[in-house]
């Protein structure tokens, strides 16, 4: 039996605290400790894109990171994204336009627009799909997620 690590961190702006076995994924944990079930686990080797999080404002792929790295760091998943107020405007849009199928990239896919839009409000259409060249969407619905990405950046950039 391997001993657990306790991890302090902030999840989606609140001080969280978890246990989670040394080797264990930061999707994982995600998933199974803290049963945050929006993150997917595609490929678990960080080519799908599946299950992007933000780590201190940086997009990763949480099934490459260990659980047990996150400690006093700050992580945003899926769940964080909208508020009480309602949908975060990327999860508006991707609705408006029709830019999500069975589901399963779709938590990966807004994680990464938001990280893009944060970095460059103004996106030319080449640089949403450099950017998201990392996801995958076996349902093909690619140029919906881009038309989608696209309207949320002619928004107001301060609401992304």
């Amino acid at each position: 039996m391997t001993k657990k690590a306790h991890v302090t961190a902030t999840l989606n702006g609140k001080p969280t605290e978890f246990l989670c076995e040394p080797r264990q994924s930061l999707l994982e944990v995600l998933r199974d400790e803290l049963r945050l079930t929006g993150s997917k686990e595609g490929c678990n080797n960080g080519n799908c894109g599946a299950c992007n999080v933000m780590l201190d404002g940086r997009l990763v792929n949480s099934c490459l990171v260990l659980g047990v790295e996150v400690q006093g760091r700050k992580v945003t998943t899926i769940e964080g994204l909208a508020t009480a107020q309602g949908l975060h405007p990327l999860q508006q849009k991707f609705l408006e336009n029709a830019a999500l199928q069975c589901g399963i990239c779709t938590p990966g896919f807004l994680m990464a627009a938001k990280a893009l839009l944060e970095k460059n409000p103004n996106p030319t259409e080449h640089d949403v799909r450099h950017w998201l060249a990392g996801n995958l969407c076996r349902c093909t619905g690619y140029d919906k997620i881009i038309r989608a990405v696209l309207d949320t950046a002619s928004l107001v950039p301060a609401s992304v």
